[in-house]
């Protein structure tokens, strides 16, 4: 059977997923949620949106004839996880989670494990300080519950408004070094960092700098997400795209 993908993306997992599938001639889709508002040049052919949940994902892949589904997108998008796992339930489509191992905290780091959003707004209230906040325009709203602070915020794209009264913004796209973190947050004069543990290694320079400074870090840990077949590798995906027959777990 000759594969019809279609490649859940927006990370650097799944560009890397797509020059493959492009260079093996695989007949594949890109999926990019639009949050970015200029997206990376992609090596596949592009839709941008959202599929209107389980029963919108489940027509299109009926209508487009995908036969395997690659979901490459952030650790953090469990909505859209979640969707594919039961889109692919329902029609018996091969599905395959290509993953990033999530950080794990060396003896030097200082974390503080919180589950979600919400717990890391709660862990910053106190005293005023100077935050990294490494977590995308999405979630910056929630954080004006905690407006003493002076953020420091890393984005892909100038964002139309700040909803926080003290805030410097960094438009910038990653992957990013530890020189640059390192320089970025001295000039910051950060005390804190509140990071994603999104894992693999084109944000992971932020948490060796804060180690490297000493400061601490509020980690937010990944979301549940059901249990789907997971690679950690392009190799490992190809192997299983051209081997696959049925979803398996």
């Amino acid at each position: 059977m000759t594969p019809t993908v279609l490649l859940l993306g927006g990370t650097t997992e799944a560009m890397q997923m797509g020059q493959a599938l492009a260079a093996q001639g695989v007949r594949a889709t890109i999926s990019l949620a639009g949050r970015v508002k200029t997206p990376a040049a992609q090596p596949l052919p592009v839709r941008i949106g959202g599929f209107g949940g389980v029963d919108g994902l489940v027509h299109h892949l009926t209508a487009q004839g995908v036969t395997h589904v690659i979901d490459a997108t952030h650790p953090f998008a469990a909505q859209m996880s979640a969707n594919a796992v039961a889109a692919c339930d329902a029609l018996d489509t091969p599905l395959l989670a290509l993953t990033r191992a999530p950080w794990q905290a060396e003896a030097e780091d200082r974390w503080t494990h919180v589950p979600d959003i919400a717990g890391a707004v709660a862990a910053l209230s106190g005293r005023s300080r100077r935050v990294f906040l490494a977590l995308g325009r999405m979630n910056l709203p929630a954080f004006a519950a905690q407006p003493q602070h002076d953020y420091l915020l890393r984005l892909v794209d100038a964002p139309d408004r700040v909803p926080l009264p003290k805030a410097q913004v960094v438009t910038d796209r990653g992957p990013f070094d530890l020189e640059g973190d390192l320089a970025l947050m001295r000039a910051h004069g950060t005390e804190l960092v509140v990071s994603k543990n999104a894992g693999g290694t084109g944000a992971r320079a932020k948490i060796i700098a804060a180690r490297q400074l000493g400061l601490p870090v509020i980690m937010i840990d990944r979301p549940a997400i059901p249990v789907r077949k997971e690679a950690h590798s392009v190799e490992e995906a190809l192997d299983w795209l051209h081997g696959a027959t049925a979803r398996g777990v």
